[in-house]
């Protein structure tokens, strides 16, 4: 195993009984015919300990007791001998059972030991109700009765007892909560990634978001996500292995009488019984029924569905996860993110505005055994417990008031966007008391933000004009509004659609003789101070002189530009980077400005824009001699607007009709004038 580190000492001393070396549970890991979990309950029962010799005999106690009560296949005739021969055997078995209307009484299916007909109380049905729908497992008391199974049609075994594999108790939330207080945030997430089974060492922060991302299903009611990505990421891991509250459906195919409701018996489908149910592979989820999709998304919608005239509420979240084969730059290129999804869904604009976050699963690696860690996690069972009782909590009442989102987002977005910061919220913090830091609930935004974008950006894609303005932004308390992509969209260095934060501007250089047109990403910040102070190291005399005239401009026409504040108060860093082979930077000086302005207002400029145009030190526009040549530059650097001189109108006569159709012109006649339009809209 690892050498115990600091988390380690933390967890086995807050949660003393709850915890399990993970790499113990991965010995088990296909070892028996049972899920993880069921292995781990057994781990948290008998080697919860940091004591290798209590461990080691711990593990044979586990050992015994899984090659004893697990039924491999081939063995059951096995097993059903043992019960007749001394009356009753002990099994760990998923349970099931049906009523057989026909005898008026319930049947307990044993389907490791291919028994489906075994007695069972009413008492015990009732007790457990999930073993009517999908099962779960349990430590099951089965008897032989000799007398029975002389009678005609006689059914000699019978469940006497059950106990389901689980470790928890009622007041397993509060000890999760105070437990929690003894780490901080970042400790917090690499505990519960560890207890998932993954080394939060080994991964990215990127791929760390992911993995959590993965477990709010759990912990909010009626949340629908999607998450596509490789093959071997561990997508349907958490669904199957971790968590008895979640059920997962292999090859998507469904009924609606077992998905919701059964309208001969009455009887409540997976998504009454289960905290969560993911279809796995999910191009290939199909109904027995032409409405089943059209079901699917009035539940996901509303949390209901009908049974003849009655209504009926369930708050099962809905995951769908399935392979993407292709680079997703191709994707995005050929069509859109959500074009796995069987036809009757992924094209379907109304669907996908029933998801409330798309996870990036190309963000997380190929998973191979140096992923799983050797460390101290949670025992699954009780942590899927915590998740359960915190799907009945929110937290959004604690953080109203200190974010306030941008007018981009509908009120589908809003919903969507809330539940999932509330979930990574009470993942973080499972004492609804304890006060969330900016930084986490930032953290928490701007994940909920990039994943309903997600979303939306598909829908645009598909031509829906009703999704044209994806420009999500939010502001924290008082601050500026920020916005939030998706990084797939847009690179650093590529113009995207979003505006840039404050201070930041691209610009096109006209070039000189020796050189043609060049894109630069103006940066500008600013400080307590005074002066101008350009970042870039032996910069060209060009550059140079488009930042001094920016400046003065600035100062001469701070009134016009930026109103009562003062320019001379403030020191700016100015850095321009050359994003071709263009490197003079001559011509910038109306970019510049834009730049230093932005910073001075704390407002961004318009996203899509490129800025073009000299001044000079009185504040007069230079004329551009090579508009065209700019036009097509911005078309081919991906821009939609390219903000110039009056002057150059009539240069763009002649431009070419890809270029008149992708890129909008803009004309300015002062400083003052481009500053404008350059903030329209905001």
């Amino acid at each position: 195993m690892s050498v115990l580190d600091s988390i380690d000492e933390i967890a086995a001393e807050a949660f003393e009984g709850y915890v399990v070396r993970k790499d113990l549970a991965q010995k088990f890991k296909g070892a028996y015919p049972v899920p993880t979990y069921v292995g781990e309950f057994l781990l948290g029962r008998y080697c919860a300990t940091t004591d290798d010799e209590e461990i080691t005999e711990g593990l044979d106690v586990v050992r015994e007791l899984l090659s004893d009560r697990t039924v491999r296949a081939g063995e059951e005739e096995l097993f059903k001998s043992r019960a007749r021969e001394r009356g009753r055997v002990k099994v760990i078995e998923l349970m099931k059972a049906r009523l057989d209307a026909k005898s008026n009484s319930y049947f307990a299916e044993l389907p490791s030991l291919q028994i489906s007909d075994a007695r069972i109380s009413d008492s015990l049905v009732s007790a457990n109700e999930r073993m009517l729908t999908g099962g779960f497992y349990a430590e099951v008391d089965l008897e032989y009765d000799p007398t029975i199974a002389e009678e005609k049609g006689g059914r000699p075994f019978g469940v006497t007892s059950l106990r389901p594999i689980q470790l928890s108790t009622r007041d397993s939330l509060q000890h999760l909560s105070r437990g929690r207080g003894q780490f901080t945030t970042e400790q917090w997430k690499q505990l519960l990634l560890r207890s998932v089974g993954f080394e939060a060492d080994r991964l990215d922060p990127r791929a760390q978001d992911v993995l959590l991302l993965r477990m709010v299903p759990f912990v909010v009611r009626n949340y629908n996500v999607v998450e596509l990505g490789p093959r071997g990421t561990g997508k349907s891991h958490l669904y199957q292995q971790v968590s008895p509250y979640s059920h997962l459906i292999s090859g998507g195919k469904a009924t609606v009488a077992r998905m919701f409701v059964n309208n001969a018996t009455g009887q409540r489908g997976l998504v009454a019984q289960y905290d969560v149910v993911c279809f796995d592979e999910v191009s290939g989820v199909s109904f027995d029924q032409k409405d089943g999709v059209n079901i699917m998304k009035g539940y996901m919608e509303s949390g209901e569905f009908s049974r003849g005239r009655e209504s009926i509420r369930a708050d099962g979240s809905i995951a769908l996860v399935g392979n993407f084969d292709v680079d997703v730059a191709h994707q995005q290129r050929i069509g859109h993110l959500l074009s796995p999804l069987p036809k009757e869904m992924r094209d379907d604009t109304a669907f996908m505005d029933r998801i409330h976050a798309y996870l990036p699963g190309w963000d997380v690696p190929k998973l191979d055994p140096s992923y799983f860690t050797g460390h101290f996690g949670l025992v699954s069972d009780f942590l899927s417990e915590c998740w359960a009782r915190l799907r009945d909590q929110s937290r959004l009442p604690a953080v109203q008031g200190r974010v306030h989102f941008g007018d981009a987002l509908s009120g589908r977005d809003l919903t969507a966007v809330n539940k999932t910061i509330d979930g990574l919220l009470k993942l973080l913090y499972p004492d609804a008391a304890t006060e969330v830091p900016d930084e986490d609930l930032e953290w928490a935004v701007r994940l909920a933000l990039e994943c309903r974008r997600r979303v939306k950006e598909q829908q645009r894609r598909i031509g829906a004009a009703e999704f044209r303005n994806t420009h999500f932004g939010y502001r924290m308390g008082e601050g500026v509004e920020q916005f939030v992509s998706t990084p797939e969209l847009q690179s650093p260095d590529t113009i995207g659609l979003d505006p840039l934060p404050p201070g930041q501007v691209w610009g096109v250089a006209e070039g000189g003789p020796d050189s043609g047109p060049g894109l630069y990403r103006i940066d500008v910040t600013d400080s307590p101070g005074s002066g101008v102070r350009l970042l870039n190291q032996g910069a060209p005399a060009p550059l140079r002189e488009s930042v001094k005239v920016a400046e003065q401009n600035l100062i001469s026409h701070a009134r016009a530009l930026v109103g009562d504040r003062e320019p001379r108060g403030h020191e700016f860093t100015v850095q321009a980077r050359a994003m071709d082979a263009a490197k003079s930077g001559q011509g910038l000086g109306l970019p510049i400005l834009l730049a230093l302005a932005s910073s001075l207002l704390q407002r961004s400029v318009r996203g899509g824009l490129i800025a073009a145009g000299s001044l000079t030190l009185g504040g007069g526009i230079e004329t551009v001699l090579n508009a065209r040549q700019l036009a097509e530059l911005a078309m081919e650097k991906g821009a939609t607007a390219l903000l110039l001189p009056v002057s150059a109108r009539r240069q763009l006569i002649d431009v070419s009709d890809e270029v008149a159709a992708r890129v909008a012109f803009v004309f300015y006649t002062d400083g003052q004038d481009a500053l404008i339009k350059a903030l329209d809209g905001q």
